[in-house]
């Protein structure tokens, strides 16, 4: 605290002043950035690299299970106009809520049932989301700041490279990074902007819709800790946390009711079982608490290496001032001055350091402080969940990606030749990722990988296909067909009994060893006319001993 005179210096005379104490003072003392506007080649860049990166390769197989699963469900609804309660083979799915699968069926009549209009939708959310954080996220971390967030965002393999497959949770990053970067826009100044607030409810309540009462989980534990490191904050007030309900009520209440009259067990199914339940007693993805450690470090790569800069900076807050206080800009490379890219004459930082470039100045702003608070409690939140997948953890990367991009921009690298050579090295690894890779492995992951060996036995509408004992929605996706009948193992018996009726009953068999253990238990009444194994002799770990999701199909008839 050197460049404070002592009397300038109110210690705190407890404990708990001390972390506003330290978070103000040395952690996050920087000015906040006033230079907002945005330049067209900025702009132009952070639209252009992730459209490359999105729209090209849409229409590769689709992954079981969960692309299988996604791209049926939007189907089914199409075909029988039935928008209120979401089906899987027939039977209600009452996993999730049902935006997605609204915006899928959307896609599907605008452009057709196939894998590229399914994945339309979630390529859009992460463009949306891009474009979202540079252009209002400039507003707490300026826009260099903002650009170089965004930047960050469109090269990290670990978003572009899934947050674009048919899953929810590119539409619920989407949704609440807009919910958060709306409702912190509404706070931050210190007098409360209702406009943001709506804004920021609306797409909170979108995002109830999308996955549950998650959204609002990630927004308000941040808002709540900056207001109290943070005094500056506005005060919202009970009626304006009883605007915000209202709103996401709004949005939500109309389907919930409307399935209730139809699904009566929606409702404590969602809730408790897939809410509450999942969190504190998992009955699935069960994994240890630093699961999303290495997640983190392989899919936010670029974030992780601009991280450790940064995570020294905060450890030593008053030192490095001559390796990280920004030079005046020059107008070179993609952080520069506006005179670069607008035609205008070359113009300071706006946030220059004191002359000789010593005092107080720092590249950590309290909004950079706050953006740092949302990223890392998404990923604390999930880590304390015993039910874990790696998408979980997709919201997190904006907000750590605003943290970094401010810091980028207020530090030397902002004009670094070699980080433009960093983001321009994964760009081509991302590119590499999604155009050849991703494309290639799902062909061999996937159940209809081989349609030769797959499409004989489903292609006839009048045989009934079993799956056994889970689902194959990818087949069924594929074969145009909403009557594959799942039978789990504790019905295998009524199904052995059923082949009896038929004259001939195609199974697909989704375990390894399933097939092995039916084979066993077959009665001498019954017999297996066809076998095909989809086992690969030269399975390796890479793409495993058969694709996700089917291992074997037999054909049964009765003696």
């Amino acid at each position: 605290m050197s460049a404070l005179a002592p009397s300038e210096v109110h210690l705190p005379r407890n404990v708990l002043g001390w972390v506003p104490f330290l978070w103000n003072r040395v952690l996050f003392p920087g000015t906040p950035s006033t230079e907002t506007r945005v330049r067209p080649l900025a702009l132009l860049l952070v639209a252009l690299l992730p459209a490359v990166l999105l729209y090209p390769s849409r229409d590769f197989l689709l992954f079981e299970p969960d692309e299988g699963r996604y791209a049926q469900i939007p189907r089914e609804m199409l075909d029988r106009g039935s928008w209120v309660v979401p089906t899987l083979q027939g039977e209600a799915y009452l996993d999730k809520p049902p935006l997605m699968y609204w915006l899928v069926a959307g896609s599907y009549a605008a452009f057709g049932v196939s894998e590229a209009s399914a994945r339309l939708v979630p390529a859009v959310c992460v463009h949306l989301t891009i474009l979202l954080l540079y252009l209002l996220g400039r507003r707490s971390v300026g826009e260099r700041g903002a650009f170089w967030a965004a930047v960050l965002l469109s090269v990290s393999p670990g978003y572009v490279g899934v947050a674009r497959l048919l899953l929810l949770d590119g539409l619920l990053t989407l949704l609440v990074t807009t919910s958060v970067l709306c409702g912190f826009e509404a706070v931050r100044t210190g007098r409360l902007k209702l406009g943001w607030w709506i804004a920021s409810a609306v797409a909170s309540g979108l995002g109830f819709l999308t996955k549950g009462p998650i959204s609002e989980v990630l927004l308000f534990p941040p808002l709540l800790a900056f207001a109290y490191l943070n005094g500056a904050t506005a005060r919202v007030g009970w009626k304006n946390v009883a605007l915000f309900a209202g709103i996401v009520a709004g949005v939500n209440v109309p389907w919930y009711v409307a399935i209730y009259r139809e699904q009566p067990a929606f409702l404590g199914y969602f809730f408790w079982d897939h809410n509450v339940m999942r969190f504190v007693r998992p009955f699935d993805h069960l994994q240890p608490v630093w699961y999303y450690v290495p997640i983190l470090l392989g899919g936010f790569l670029p974030g992780v290496i601009v991280g450790v800069a940064y995570v020294r900076s905060l450890l030593t807050p008053m030192s490095g001032r001559a390796d990280l206080s920004p030079s005046p800009l020059r107008g070179e490379g993609w952080g520069g001055g506006d005179g670069s890219h607008s035609g205008e004459g070359s113009t300071p930082h706006p946030n220059p350091p004191p002359q000789g470039g010593r005092g107080p100045y720092s590249t950590r702003t309290q909004a950079g402080g706050f953006w740092l608070l949302a990223g890392l409690w998404c990923v604390f939140f999930f880590s304390c969940s015993g039910s874990k997948l790696p998408t979980y953890i997709l919201p997190a990367f904006p907000p750590l990606c605003l943290a970094l991009g401010e810091f980028l921009a207020r530090s030397r690298w902002n004009e670094s030749r070699a980080m433009q050579g960093v983001v321009v090295g994964f760009a081509a690894l991302v590119g590499g990722l999604v155009f050849a890779f991703v494309p290639w492995y799902a062909k061999e992951r996937s159940p209809v990988g081989r349609p030769e060996l797959v499409g004989r036995f489903v292609s006839d509408p009048g045989t009934a296909v079993l799956t056994y004992p889970r689902h194959v929605d990818s087949v069924a996706f594929y074969s145009g067909r909403a009557d594959l009948r799942t039978v789990r193992t504790k019905d295998a018996n009524q199904m052995l009994v059923d082949c009896h009726f038929r004259p001939r009953t195609v199974i697909l068999f989704t375990h390894e060893h399933s097939f092995g253990a039916f084979r066993e238990a077959l009665p001498a009444s019954l017999r297996v006319a066809e076998h095909v194994t989809l086992k690969r002799a030269d399975g390796n770990k890479l793409v495993g001993a058969t694709p996700w999701g089917l291992c074997d199909i037999a054909v049964i008839e009765p003696k």
